[in-house]
This record gives C-alpha cells, structure tokens and sequence, in this order.
C-alpha cells in the first residue's frame, strides 16, 4: 500500500515537473521474475524507471543510503536492499535471485554507475538473468531531469535469453551482457 501511494504522488509529479511519457509499459510481463535493465544517468533514475510500472520494482542501492536513518527506512519499505559499490557479495546476490525466484521484478543499471553513455556494462544482470531464467527488459531513459521539458523512458521487448544458455558461462555472460547494452543505447522512440 505504502509503494502504490508513493507511486501515485510520483505519476502525478512526473507528469506535470517533466513531461513524463513512459512507452512500451506493455513489455514488461505481467507475472513471472523479470529484470529491467536501464542506462543511468541520475540518482532519480530508480524512481523513473520504476513509477508507472504496475508492479513493484525492487532496486540495489549503494549501501551508504543505507546509513541513512529515515532514508534507511523508506528505501527499505520501497523494497530497496544494500549492495557494496566494486564488490557485490553473495548477500547481494542471494537477495536478487530470492527475489526473482518468488516471481518479482528487479531494477538494475547493468553500468553500475551513472554514466553519460557508451560506458561497459557489467555482467551481473545477464548473471541474474541466466541463473534464475527471469525475463529481461531493455529500458532507456531519454531526456534530461531538466523541469518542463519532456523526459521519455523506453521499454523495449523482453531479450531472448535462451541462446546465451547454450554457451561457455564466461563467454555467455559477455554476449548476453553486450546484447543487453546495446538493447539499451538502441532504443530512442
């Protein structure tokens, strides 16, 4: 209850400070694990990504958000959970694929910071992808958080995952990886 009325606040903000259109909503599967996997170009990207989507999205956020004492507390009942920046610990990645396992969705940023574009994705969502057989969701977030001016967010169809499987796990986490990427760079609506 607390996530949809935090959402509803944010439509209506969204709608009127940025012009926000959000496109291809009907991508991302109505049940079942997904991952949306996003460039990142703000620290108001998470709430982007995840506001007119009708289910709950559940984000990594740095673990010194976390030290945060009323921050803590509203990220966590958002669904938010820590992971440490250069070293992702099995903690982390046990939390991401329980929650892929009990059928949510996960918000990643597969470039691990924010970036202007064109900076290498990391492996941990194709990782996340292959390990728990999650759909994958390209999103591009268009535009600048520049108030009145239009800002897009791009949901591109799911990546078919299943021809990664089929191959060495080192070189499948680097083609599923480089296809998630460029899913992302070439969706521009």
């Amino acid at each position: 209850m607390f996530y949809r009325v935090c959402q509803l606040i944010l439509q209506v903000v969204y709608k009127i400070v940025f012009r926000f259109q959000p496109v291809g909503l009907h991508h991302i599967p109505a049940e079942g694990p997904v991952i949306l996997c996003s460039n990142h170009i703000s620290n108001l990207d998470p709430p982007t990504i995840a506001v007119f989507v009708k289910r709950n999205v559940h984000f990594m956020a740095k673990a010194e958000l976390f030290s945060i004492p009323l921050f803590n507390a509203l990220i966590r009942k958002l669904g938010a959970f820590p992971v440490r920046r250069g070293a992702v610990s099995k903690e982390t990645i046990r939390s991401a694929l329980q929650l892929l396992e009990q059928g949510r969705v996960l918000g990643i940023f597969p470039e691990g910071t924010r970036s202007a574009g064109g900076s290498v994705g990391k492996k941990g969502a194709a990782s996340l992808a292959l390990k728990s057989g999650a759909a994958v969701v390209p999103v591009t977030i268009v535009g600048s958080y520049i108030p009145f001016k239009r800002l897009k967010v791009i949901y591109g169809p799911p990546i078919d995952m299943t021809p990664f499987a089929e191959l060495p796990a080192s070189e499948a986490l680097e083609r599923a990886t480089e296809v998630i990427m460029e899913r992302i760079r070439s969706q521009t609506g």
